[in-house]
């Protein structure tokens, strides 16, 4: 069951990106114009300069990404003891790494920076790191096998971290880490990911049974009270909207599958 929906999420992730979408209506608009049926040609390219004029215009992504980012605060207060330290994966490319045998990190890079920080403040707490691959055609090379190096550059004794390497997906994140460390319901455990992402991991984590988890939003995109402005960048357009179909799909579908607590977790 776990396997269709990692299967069934990557398949619609494709479809439901607005630049799959705005591709497929122009080429159906262009063919359709050759075999001479204009009528319906001008429907699928007027749906496809629609799509694009509102990407180029509506910052959706904008206006998302501060909804999300404001459901848990940044800088949490924190309890004198904390039994352990999660961080989700998204931050090192499997891929690249192994082909060009160097660590290669994205923007999602502050996970890192911020469980380095808190193991430091917390040196006897558990850490774990849990990420395998996403990759819906290629499982060989998992983003936990090449993030050690990164870590002990940041001073982290990787010897005393947990390292899962198998899931797949957030569900996955919460559900083999659990089996991992066995968190007694007595403990206190930190939660780190990027803050737009928190609360699909926070509702995850919670009906996976994590005990009292923490969250700890990091990679904040959004000021609070500022007003997105429009993109008027096509491409950066579609890359937001992209982002806010993508989370809201996936917070519909770990509700609906109750993989989460609620629709939008909050604290």
């Amino acid at each position: 069951m776990d396997t269709a929906f990692f299967i069934a999420s990557k398949i619609a992730r494709i479809f439901i990106d607005p630049g799959t979408v705005l591709f497929v209506l122009l080429m159906a608009g262009t063919v359709l114009v050759w075999v001479n049926w204009l009528r319906w040609a001008k429907v699928f390219l007027s749906l496809g300069c629609a799509l694009a004029l509102f990407a180029f215009l509506v910052p959706t992504g904008g206006y998302t990404a501060m909804f999300l980012e404001n459901r848990f605060p940044a800088n949490p207060m924190l309890p004198d003891k904390i039994d352990g330290i999660v961080v989700l994966g998204g931050v090192v490319d499997a891929n690249i790494s192994h082909a060009r045998e160097i660590t290669s990190v994205n923007g999602s890079v502050e996970r890192l920076m911020a469980f380095a920080d808190l193991a430091n403040r917390y040196p006897n707490a558990e850490h774990v790191f849990t990420s395998g691959s996403g990759n819906l055609f290629d499982q060989t090379l998992k983003e936990a096998d090449f993030v050690a190096p990164i870590l002990q550059k940041l001073g982290m004794n990787v010897k005393n971290i947990t390292f899962e390497n198998q899931s797949r997906n957030t569900y996955e994140n919460a559900v083999y880490s659990f089996d991992l460390v066995q968190p007694q319901p007595s403990e206190t455990w930190i939660l780190i990911t990027s803050a737009a992402h928190m609360p699909r991991a926070m509702g995850v984590f919670r009906m996976a049974k994590w005990p009292n988890v923490i969250a700890y939003p990091v990679d904040f995109g959004t000021i609070i009270g500022n007003t997105p402005n429009p993109p008027l960048n096509l491409r950066s357009g579609l890359k937001g909207l992209a982002r806010t179909l993508v989370e809201i799909a996936g917070l519909t579908a770990y509700y609906v599958t109750g993989k989460t607590d609620a629709l939008i977790p909050a604290p």
